[in-house]
């Protein structure tokens, strides 16, 4: 992978790529720092996350014009390590984080996205989408005098930025319906902030939240203990951060594959993400993922290809070294306004109206992640509850659906074709459905349209021969797969396997994963 791959396509609009790229730096901004404060580290942790994250993974990931950077997800599984051993064995979190990234896209572990149902994706996109809303409010309320808590808006200053932000919607909104040369995002921003400014408007801006002021990041070797003591202290934290990291990243993935209609790389977005953490962890940075608001921001501005990654994550570090005093003007109602767009983008409103035309339990699901997703901000959790649930209701659906025909051939032979699969969920309805008292002395099981699954399934099939023998009957196994046979091959209860014709089954190539 060189510098020359960024421009390797050729279906890229070099203007739109570095104005989406710049739409994004500004984006980015408020969220590093709200994150930091999340996790109890310094702004500028976030912040060159948000650049170190976001550079290599626009670079070396799997999927173009996905923007990465520090994240709440991130931030609220460190907070604790911090508060209890402090910031360098957060550092040195981040570092095995990415290292257990690379790890897992080795052993491209990144197909496994394969395995989330269409119910928990809507889930998990209605949840962030009330999340990033939420998130927001917070820009609607302001500290006390003492320090210690913040209490909401009220009056002019409500009135202000409500205003503003109404406003800021309302350029993106019918901004495009004249142009789509400049995104409507980045028009929206100046357009208020040159309001503000130039009526000097009293409402909240960006340095109101902190200072984004500093120098280029420098390497610094986590200070922490090379031994068994300090990473039983920050693996379980790795771990954790490394998997709610390629959850996320690997769903905005797939969120971004359908929008535009084209198909990244799981693996190699995981082999990025590890690779940026491991730099991210080795200079300041509090580690990070994809974040799918910004990247919904960076595709709508018309940012497709690896460059409005590159140009954000620099434009980013231009503002840290050089732009903090004209950045820290920006009116925060023009972010906030940005981001309330993003939500409403974000939320599948479509998954409203087909309650009543999907099975109820697909709906539960999506209910589910949805509810975890906004009361717990546990992405990975809710998607794994997602996962489970709808593999539970999958295997109790298919238990029910085992059937047996019989019939009796020419020779006496009764024959039972067996359809749907054999596995622990459906060996007791299997068991049900033969006779072994009063079936004639031979008895031919065919599974062409069935399929022997699991270890439970085997057993079934070693009970029933079991029953048989007890009459002094003979069982035999027809048309079994191959990878039924090797399951079966070392079951000697079996009496008999007939082979022949048996079918072939095909998997679906990891050829692009």
């Amino acid at each position: 992978m060189t510098i020359l791959n960024l421009f390797k396509k050729k279906d890229f609009n070099l203007k739109n790529e570095f104005l989406s790229g710049l739409t994004v730096a500004l984006a980015l901004i408020p969220e590093a720092v709200a994150f930091s404060i999340i996790a109890g580290v310094a702004p500028l942790s976030g912040l060159y996350a948000a650049f170190s994250v976001g550079l290599i993974a626009s670079i070396f990931g799997g999927r173009p014009g996905m923007i990465s950077g520090a994240t709440g997800a991130i931030a609220v599984v460190v907070a604790p390590l911090v508060r209890s051993h402090g910031f360098e064995y957060l550092l040195a979190a981040v570092v095995l984080m990415g290292l257990l990234q690379l790890l897992a896209g080795a052993m491209r572990l990144g197909k496994f996205i394969r395995l989330v149902p269409h119910p928990v994706m809507f889930g998990f996109v209605n949840g962030l989408a009330i999340v990033i809303f939420m998130a927001q409010l917070e820009q609607f309320k302001i500290s006390d005098s003492s320090g210690q808590g913040a209490n909401w808006l009220t009056g002019e200053p409500l009135l202000i930025m409500s205003g503003l932000v109404i406003l800021t919607m309302a350029i993106i909104w019918l901004f495009p319906r004249l142009t789509k040369a400049i995104p409507s995002s980045l028009v929206a921003i100046l357009a208020v902030s040159a309001l503000v400014l130039g009526f000097n408007i009293d409402t909240k801006s960006v340095g109101d939240i902190a200072s984004i002021s500093g120098g280029f990041p420098t390497f610094h070797f986590p200070t922490v203990a090379l031994n068994m003591e300090t990473l039983k202290i920050i693996f379980p934290y790795a771990f954790v951060m490394a998997g709610v990291g390629l959850i996320e990243s690997l769903l905005t993935l797939s969120l971004i594959d359908e929008i535009t209609e084209t198909r990244g790389r799981g693996n190699q977005e995981c082999l990025g993400q590890g690779a940026a953490n491991i730099v991210t962890g080795l200079f300041g940075g509090m580690g990070g993922c994809a974040m799918i608001g910004q990247s919904l921001i960076n595709i709508s501005a018309g940012g497709k290809n690896r460059i409005s990654g590159v140009v954000a994550a620099l434009t980013l570090l231009v503002f840290i070294l050089y732009g903090a005093p004209i950045i820290e003007k920006l009116p925060m109602a023009a972010l906030v306004g940005v981001m309330f767009i993003v939500a409403i983008g974000t939320f599948e409103w479509a998954s409203l109206r087909i309650f009543g035309k999907i099975p109820l339990s697909d709906f539960l699901v999506m209910i589910i992640v949805t509810l975890i997703t906004v009361f717990m901000h546990n992405l990975a959790l809710a998607v794994l509850v997602g996962v489970v649930v709808s593999a539970l209701v999958f295997a109790w659906d298919n238990s029910k659906m085992i059937r047996a025909r019989k019939h009796i051939d020419e020779k006496g032979a009764k024959h039972y074709e067996i359809y749907g699969p054999l596995f622990f969920g459906s060996t007791t309805v299997f068991s049900e459905k033969f006779d072994p008292k009063n079936d004639p002395e031979e008895v031919i099981v065919d599974f062409a349209e069935s399929r022997v699954v699991d270890h439970s399934a085997i057993e079934a099939l070693n009970k029933l021969t079991e029953r048989y023998q007890k009459f002094g009957k003979v069982l035999h196994l027809k048309h079994l797969s191959s990878d039924c046979r090797k399951l079966l091959k070392h079951s000697e209860a079996i009496l008999d396997v007939n082979i022949l014709e048996d079918p072939t089954y095909k998997i679906v190539s990891d050829e692009l994963s």
